[in-house]
């Protein structure tokens, strides 16, 4: 398994991991940022995994470390001759595609768990960089056995691109990374009403909407409170500390800057926002929804897969302040909602998004179970 953040090995795909050991395979993680002193290697290792440190940048658009990054993942795969390989996210899913192929591994595999910057933006913004990506993933995705997505709208739209060929269909759909509905357990509501966004701090996942639509609520409503979550991330798109700073000092929202364990904060909160522009399947809005919030999220790409509208939630158009602040009204105003719309949403988590459901459905697909 190559991936480009190392944290995500255990927070997203630490149940596929044990899913795999538990088929009888050994299995072998490469990523960046592992030495042997790190938690997060130890952890994995803990588990029974194998760890490869290897060096990959994954935001940055250098092409001699990204070829280096190549050579070391071919050298590595040329070394272990793993049967299967599954990379996710974008570097990973090129290089490493690309690295297994020359390394003639008989099955290879991608998980498309987004599009990221390279796709977002409006017509003739980052063209450059599209064009680049659109063709990298063109040439790696080419040399997979199959293509998994989380969302039909990508899957769409990489045929539409071009990016992959509609006469040679082998992509499947699955339900995001799933959810272990057993450890996110329903918690009960904060007394007064709560809104809360997770996300890293990029203007795309709508965190200017968010606290624009905060700063509108709050005039007159004062009493709700309004939660983030997150980090400054590396890349183009993120929010700078000073604008951060400036929505901390104005007391529109509380921040809790980055959690290992969001579990307290959504446990605080009434509804879960999320206001993002295009998603794979959103992590966090699942882990919501198995503690049983309502969710209020945009009709956008892989976020409008976890909401019924008007059921668990409410959907409301990209980059609408105003829409926004409505689905929160709509709550403040009929507070029976946040009960009945919570519970709706642990059905759905439990009914679609159970990590063990979505594991078996990736590992029936790639020929292990």
């Amino acid at each position: 398994m190559v991936a480009g953040y190392p944290d995500s090995l255990l927070n997203f795909r630490g149940p596929l991991l044990r899913a795999l050991l538990a088929a009888g395979l050994d299995v072998h993680v490469a990523a960046p940022d592992l030495p042997a002193n790190s938690e997060v290697r130890q952890r994995l290792e803990a588990l029974g995994v194998q760890v490869h440190e290897v060096p990959l940048n994954r935001t940055g658009i250098n092409p001699f470390s990204d070829l280096g990054s190549l050579f070391n993942l071919w050298r590595l795969m040329r070394r272990l001759k793993p049967d299967f390989s599954l990379a996710y996210t974008i570097k990973p899913v090129i290089y490493g595609n690309v690295a297994a192929w020359l390394a003639g591994v008989p099955y290879r595999f991608a998980l498309i768990t987004g599009l990221g910057y390279a796709f977002q933006g409006e017509a003739g913004q980052r063209s450059w960089l599209k064009r680049i990506v659109r063709n990298l993933y063109r040439f790696a995705l080419a040399r997979v056995n199959k293509v998994f997505f989380q969302n039909p709208d990508d899957e769409a739209l990489f045929y539409d691109l071009g990016i992959l060929d509609w006469s040679n269909r082998k992509t499947v759909v699955v339900n995001g990374s799933g959810i272990d509905v057993d450890s996110f357990t329903v918690a009960p509501f904060p007394e007064t009403t709560q809104f809360l966004l997770i996300a890293r701090l990029l203007g795309d996942k709508g965190v200017r909407e968010y606290v624009q639509a905060a700063t509108a609520v709050r005039k007159q409503y004062p009493w709700v409170g309004f939660g983030l979550v997150g980090w400054i991330d590396e890349n183009p798109d993120a929010i700078d500390s000073a604008e951060l700073q400036s929505w901390v000092d104005s007391g529109v929202v509380k921040f809790y800057g980055r959690l290992t364990d969001v579990k307290p904060a959504i446990a605080d909160s009434s509804v879960y926002v999320l206001p993002s522009y295009r998603e794979g399947t959103p992590r966090t809005v699942l882990e919501a929804m198995a503690m049983g919030r309502a969710v209020i999220t945009t009709d956008a790409p892989g976020c409008r897969e976890t909401v019924v509208h008007e059921k668990n939630g409410f959907l409301v158009p990209v980059k609408s302040v105003t829409g926004l602040a409505a689905a929160m009204i709509n709550f403040i105003e009929k507070p029976e909602l946040v009960v009945g719309m919570g519970y709706e949403s642990r059905l759905l988590a439990e009914a679609k998004y159970d990590v063990r459901k979505v594991n078996d459905h990736m590992l029936r697909e790639m020929g292990i179970q």
